[in-house]
């Protein structure tokens, strides 16, 4: 087995098999191969040279030379360890996981801010009006396009800047999403309204084009053809929230661009109770819609709002109602 150039330790091949087995399970484990690759270093510079030295107190040892002020990020770190050393002892290569300590409890949990359907319209409202700056063309109509798809397919900001043009299937009403958080793509479908957005969207680009589009240029981009970066589209999100005057509720978070995707969610779960749809039954399609692993991925999108409670509520009620008088239960 050839050992990745950052690994120097006598586990190196160990951490390089462990990576590519997770990789063949769909995981990009980008950052923790940086966090093993630190600890591979770790074991070089305390001359650790077999696997049976690497103690809980060593461990333990590593993790607090790592500062890690969040627990969250300390907990990743800790995790990543705990996954690495539980996969050598189903491999049976270790007797015992020596990550024995436990997580740190996170003092603060953030709640998104969800837009309703009023919210996100004076959204691409101010976001349509954007003037043009710095040698772009139709900022505002661009930008304005991005946050309805991000908005009403849900769409991960980098998996919307990464679009290209040849991504549109007008003719099945779909986006192709290629290079997700899980290295698989997807098939998006899209209705009336945004297909219409699209189409108007690309029109205006074949009239700003003197040589015609092809089919590998951006979907959304500004300036020389580069796409809008994720980080540019959100500090142009940050920019026009004051100006939406939005009410946060109590123990939300401001918005942040990423909070478009947690609307889409908690909105498609409000029109299944709208519906007399069972919201658990059709969970699994909102995962693959959404492009997760698996349904405890996305139950982090669905958050309590106030409609999404009164839609519950009426459908318990009616729930009761059938089961006291012998009705039909919806």
């Amino acid at each position: 087995m050839t050992t990745h150039p950052g690994y120097r330790s006598s586990i190196g091949p160990h951490i390089e098999q462990f990576i590519a087995y997770k990789r063949s399970l769909g995981r990009r484990y980008d950052v923790e191969e940086k966090t093993l690759v630190l600890f591979d270093d770790y074991l070089v510079e305390n001359h650790i040279t077999e696997l049976q030295q690497i103690s809980t107190k060593l461990v333990d040892q590593f993790l607090l030379s790592r500062p890690r002020s969040r627990p969250r990020s300390y907990n990743h770190l800790r995790c990543t360890l705990g996954r690495f050393f539980a996969h050598l002892v189903n491999q049976e290569v270790l007797e015992h996981n020596p990550v024995q300590s436990p997580p740190r409890r996170s003092r603060y949990q953030r709640t998104p801010f969800i837009f309703d359907t009023a919210d996100a319209g004076r959204l691409l409202a101010v976001a349509k009006a954007l003037p043009d700056k710095g040698g772009t063309v139709d900022r505002g109509r661009t930008y304005h396009a991005l946050f309805a798809v991000l908005y009403g397919l849900g769409l991960r900001v980098g998996e919307a800047c990464r679009l290209h043009i040849e991504d549109i299937d007008f003719e099945r009403q779909l986006l192709v999403i290629r290079e997700t958080k899980f290295y698989k793509s997807r098939l998006v479908p899209f209705g009336p309204k945004l297909e219409a957005l699209l189409a108007e969207h690309l029109r205006r680009k074949r009239a700003r084009c003197a040589n015609g589009l092809s089919l590998n240029q951006p979907l959304f981009s500004l300036r020389g053809g580069r796409p809008i970066s994720p980080g540019t589209a959100s500090q142009t999100f940050h920019h026009l929230i004051p100006h939406l005057h939005l009410t946060i509720p109590p123990g939300a978070s401001p918005p942040r661009l990423h909070d478009l995707r947690h609307s889409f969610a908690v909105g498609a779960l409000t029109r299944w109770y709208r519906l007399g749809i069972d919201p658990q039954a059709r969970l699994l399609t909102l995962a693959t819609f959404l492009g997760h692993v698996d349904v405890n991925s996305t139950a982090i999108y669905l958050e309590t709002t106030p409609t999404l409670l009164d839609q519950a509520n009426r459908r318990f009620e009616a729930f009761a109602t059938a089961t006291l008088t012998g009705g039909p239960r919806s």
